[in-house]
């Protein structure tokens, strides 16, 4: 197999929650060592959620946890001890990169902020994400996705204008992964370059703004805000989420120009409706949209959602069937043709299905592990990286210092 592409960087992770577990899985999937700090007795997020295997929570029972850090090790340390933070700072002078997404200012009264660890590695770098970022009057402010998604304003243009904001989840959680692994990959250039690390800090909500551009600079240059307005597009008609034939079952469609109008009457068959002068011009189906809708409707109910799509598409029309996350696990040609989605045996949650990034390499390839076992990596950690012995290790283990 090539050379993965972190092959060799070692990374710590004290991270949580979503944002910060998807950053260090990318960097494991790529090749990275990625050894995660966990707690017995205070376990991260996802170990503690469902869905578990057989319904049954444990903290190696979690589907997610097993989603989210693939490729992972696993060392327990409490870190409430001072020679938790001593043990951990040894481990830190033997890699390259340290990773937290805890509100701001949460590692510096650790004891491992950016210039403790600087002394044990000067050129180690770090990179911390949190909410707003560890500087500001809101640094301290701690949070998940879902208040960020409402902040950016993503939430306040999602959904139909005489309803309440779709609750889009934790959107931005999808969207600052990115950005924080390609600030680590320029920082780890930086430093083979010029053999000095750095200290990166990343704000979500910034993240989310980026993606926020076009309605931004629109109330900037024309003073308009940006409001809900469901599926209505302006320069496009039909454009809408059509019912298919089944339950719950959907296609979205979207004809923009004369030559996607020509092909999709084309699809349906060139149905007298559709030669009406109030269907003839992109204006007049705007105007006449509700009706243009029932028209399509009446089609689609009659088509699965793939049918719709496959022939709608072969006419050079957009559309799209809806997708649920196990069609698109198992049965997407596409992804399944570029191993997408890749199969690991994990020894508790049996064969699992997992994501591998979204890009392949020309020059280096992936090997998809299981994400570990809580501790399942301590003794590997501690002998073989920092030289402890049977004895220090167990006597660590009765102070409780070693989980």
């Amino acid at each position: 197999m090539p050379t993965k592409v972190l092959e060799g960087i070692r990374v710590i992770d004290f991270t949580w929650a979503f944002v910060g577990p998807q950053t260090t899985k990318t960097l494991a999937d790529c090749g990275a060592e990625v050894i995660k700090i966990e707690s017995a007795t205070r376990p991260g997020f996802w170990r503690t959620m469902g869905p578990f295997k057989d319904n049954e929570p444990g903290l190696d029972n979690s589907f997610p946890f097993g989603i989210f850090n693939t490729n992972k090790l696993s060392a327990t340390l409490n870190l409430a001890y001072p020679k938790g933070v001593e043990i951990v700072k040894d481990l830190i002078a033997k890699a390259d990169v340290v990773v937290d997404n805890f509100s701001g200012g949460t590692m510096d009264r650790m004891g491992l902020g950016y210039e403790e660890l600087r002394k044990v590695k000067p050129d180690i770098i770090m990179l911390s994400a949190c909410m707003h970022g560890q500087t500001g009057p809101y640094n301290t402010h701690p949070g998940f996705g879902n208040q960020l998604t409402a902040l950016c304003g993503f939430s306040h243009i999602s959904g139909w204008p005489d309803r309440e904001p779709v609750d889009l989840g934790a959107y931005t959680d999808t969207v600052a992964p990115m950005f924080n692994v390609l600030a680590i990959g320029a920082a780890l250039d930086y430093r083979r370059r010029t053999g000095k690390g750095q200290y990166l800090d990343m704000a979500e909500l910034e993240c989310g703004l980026h993606f926020m551009g076009p309605q931004l600079l629109d109330y900037t240059t024309n003073k308009r805000s940006a409001n809900r307005k469901g599926n209505y597009c302006s320069y496009a008609a039909p454009h809408n989420v059509y019912p298919c034939k089944g339950d719950q079952e959907f296609c979205a469609i979207a004809v923009y120009t004369d030559e996607e109008w020509e092909g999709f009457c084309k699809v349906l068959g060139n149905p007298e409706w559709t030669k009406d002068a109030k269907f003839s011009t992109l204006a007049a189906r705007k105007e006449n949209e509700t009706e243009l809708d029932e028209k399509v409707s009446e089609w689609t109910l009659n088509l699965a959602p793939d049918e719709a799509m496959d022939l709608l598409q072969a006419a050079g029309v957009p559309a799209g069937s809806r997708k649920l996350q196990m069609d698109m696990q198992t049965n997407n040609p596409q992804l399944q043709a570029r191993q997408g989605f890749m199969p690991v045996d994990h020894s508790v949650l049996g064969r699992q299905n997992v994501r591998r990034p979204p890009y392949l390499f020309s020059k280096a390839g992936y090997e998809m592990r299981p994400a570990p076992l809580i501790g399942e990596h301590t003794e590997y950690v501690f002998k073989e990286i920092l030289g402890m012995t049977d004895d220090q290790l167990e006597e660590l283990v009765i102070e409780g210092v070693i989980e």
